[in-house]
């Protein structure tokens, strides 16, 4: 599984830009936080009670966010593709625990974006601040929202094949 860091970058600035125009300049300033990270199979990216620090993007791989109930009993939470973003995002958030936990389901290469500096170039520069909002309201309230009517009205084999409930952490 060999992906260049410039293979890396490329997959997320054409995904960023599916949502919304961003300079080089901007790309440039996110690209200097960034890390590329290799995780093998079965790592664990963020423990259950861990604080997140960090936004994932997928370059190579897949992740999963799981939860474990007192009885030890295990739930997958979401699943995550290539080209897609992960996270604890309440823990990124709140800076409080992660209810649940990440892992590599494949060895997997993904870029590293430490949250709370993102967060300061989102309030600094307006064209990524235009991609967080397009990001949300496509991820968090449209798809969001057709899947939980889909969950409600469909029965299950029509909601997996309606809608992809993958990246929705």
């Amino acid at each position: 599984m060999n992906i260049s860091k410039q293979e890396c970058f490329l997959s997320l600035k054409r995904v960023m830009l599916s949502y919304s125009y961003i300079s080089e300049q901007s790309f440039s300033r996110l690209f200097d936080l960034c890390h590329i990270k290799h995780f093998e199979k079965g790592q664990t990216l963020l423990h259950f009670g861990d604080i997140s620090k960090e936004l994932y993007f997928i370059c190579k791989g897949i992740l999963r966010t799981y939860i474990i109930d007192e009885d030890a009993n295990i739930y997958n939470k979401n699943i995550f593709l290539e080209n897609n973003f992960s996270g604890s995002k309440v823990s990124l958030i709140l800076e409080k625990p992660s209810d649940f936990c990440i892992e590599a389901l494949e060895d997997t290469t993904l870029i590293s974006i430490p949250y709370a500096k993102y967060r300061q170039l989102i309030d600094d520069i307006d064209d990524l601040k235009n991609f967080y909002i397009a990001y949300l309201e496509n991820k968090w309230v449209i798809e969001k929202e057709n899947h939980e009517v889909s969950l409600v009205l469909d029965d299950a084999t029509r909601t997996h094949l309606k809608n992809s409930w993958y990246g929705y952490c």
